[in-house]
Parts: structure tokens; C-alpha cells; sequence
């Protein structure tokens, strides 16, 4: 009984960190989301300040990483961007290896009380003893025996409740930073572009007079070896 009591000690421990966790997230998600990404389009050379503000949130510190980096590659913006999903992923995870361990354990321990109870409570039963008042007590054991069974049952199913709940919780914030960490993606290689020389633009009307000046050139050279042909054909 003291195994099932600590473990259901340590998920409750667990539930209770987890849901002030998911609690703050939650409720500033969508406005950290809205600051960066506002920045981005309107104001790109604020935007790493911005999200610098925003680290006390996952979401604030997924978006910064890639954009503290020194090295301007679109290449290197995304990787940085996937070594912090994995890194905020695993940190929003945490403690579900526990509530596992728990929901695996607990039936596993409450019904090795109620065997071991079973077994006190039999143990002291004598063939003489059947059909007497003694045999009241062995019943009351079984009973108390059951209720090891029963705690270890509530424990696992309540621990299996919050776990997923954890992981639905989970899958929407992956899903929210695959959305918010593409579109700054975007975002950021449209900047790099803009960022880069862009070849000279050459119009119809420059084409047409460096096609004429070309052909005046070739025309003027011809004409002047064709002079110094003749002369050298009088000499």
C-alpha cells in the first residue's frame, strides 16, 4: 500500500506542475504569437528585439532562437528553428514519463496488496473454523484487501485522464509552432531577398540604342579599314 500511496503522491506532484504549465502557456500563446509575427511583416529590423522580450514563453523562445543567430543563411535560419522546436517540445513534455510509469504501475501494485491481503486473511482460516462467527473477520479482511485494488485502479485511471490531456495540449502547441515558425520563415527569406543585389534592369529603350551604338561602331570600323585598303592598293 505505501508504493501505490508515493506514486499516486508523485503524480499528483506532477499533475499540479503541469497544469500551472500549460495554464500560463495557454493563456499568453496567441499573444506572443500575434507580437512577433505583427513585427515581422510591418517592422523586420524590430522583430529580434521583440522576441527577445518574449523568452519567458516557449513560443517567445522557439521564434528568438533563429532569429539571434549571426549568420544571415536562410539554411542555418531554419535549422535553428528546428533545434528549438525540439528543445521546446521536450520541456513541454516533461513528466510524461512518470505518469506512465504510474498509470503502469498502480493496477499492478493495488492488486498485489489485494493477493498479499488475500492471503493474510485465508492464511488464518482452519477448516474447523467454517461456518462459524471467527470466519467474519477473514471476510472484513477481504474486503479491506479489494480496497488496494480499487486505489490503484483510481490513481491509473486519473493519472491516464490528465496524461492526455498533457498530450492534446502538446499536439496544439506543435501545431502552433509549426505555423508561426513557417510563416516567420517566409517572412525571413522574403527580407534575405530583398536583401540582396538584384541585377540591372534593362529596358526595351536602353536595348534598342545599345544595339544602335553597336552597329555604328562595326559600320565605322569597316569603313575605316576599307580606307586603308584602297590606300594601300594606290600606293
Amino acid at each position: 500500500m505505501w508504493p501505490l500511496i508515493l506514486l499516486s503522491i508523485m503524480a499528483l506532484s506532477t499533475i499540479i506542475e503541469r497544469l500551472w504549465f500549460w495554464w500560463k502557456v495557454i493563456q499568453k500563446s496567441q499573444r506572443v504569437q500575434d507580437k512577433i509575427l505583427d513585427a515581422a511583416h510591418y517592422r523586420w529590423q524590430a522583430v529580434s528585439e521583440i522576441a527577445r522580450t518574449c523568452r519567458e514563453h516557449p513560443l517567445g523562445r522557439f521564434l528568438y532562437a533563429p532569429l539571434r543567430q549571426e549568420c544571415s543563411d536562410p539554411e542555418i535560419f531554419h535549422l535553428a528553428l528546428e533545434a528549438a522546436a525540439d528543445e521546446e517540445l521536450a520541456l513541454m513534455r516533461r513528466g510524461e514519463k512518470l505518469l506512465e510509469a504510474v498509470i503502469a504501475l498502480s493496477p499492478l501494485l493495488g492488486l498485489l496488496g489485494t493477493v498479499l491481503g488475500l492471503i493474510n486473511s485465508l492464511g488464518s482460516i482452519r477448516l474447523s473454523d467454517l461456518g462459524t462467527d471467527s470466519t467474519a473477520g477473514v471476510t472484513l479482511g477481504i474486503g479491506e484487501s479489494l480496497i488496494s485494488t480499487a486505489s490503484g485502479l483510481i490513481v491509473a485511471i486519473v493519472s491516464l485522464a490528465f496524461y492526455r490531456l498533457f498530450q492534446a495540449l502538446s499536439s496544439n502547441q506543435v501545431r502552433l509552432f509549426r505555423q508561426a515558425g513557417s510563416e516567420l520563415e517566409v517572412l525571413y527569406r522574403q527580407n534575405f531577398i530583398d536583401g540582396l543585389p538584384k541585377p540591372a534592369v534593362t529596358s526595351e529603350a536602353e536595348l534598342v540604342n545599345a544595339t544602335v551604338e553597336t552597329n555604328v561602331e562595326e559600320g565605322g570600323a569597316a569603313a575605316i579599314a576599307s580606307v586603308d585598303s584602297e590606300d594601300e592598293h594606290h600606293e
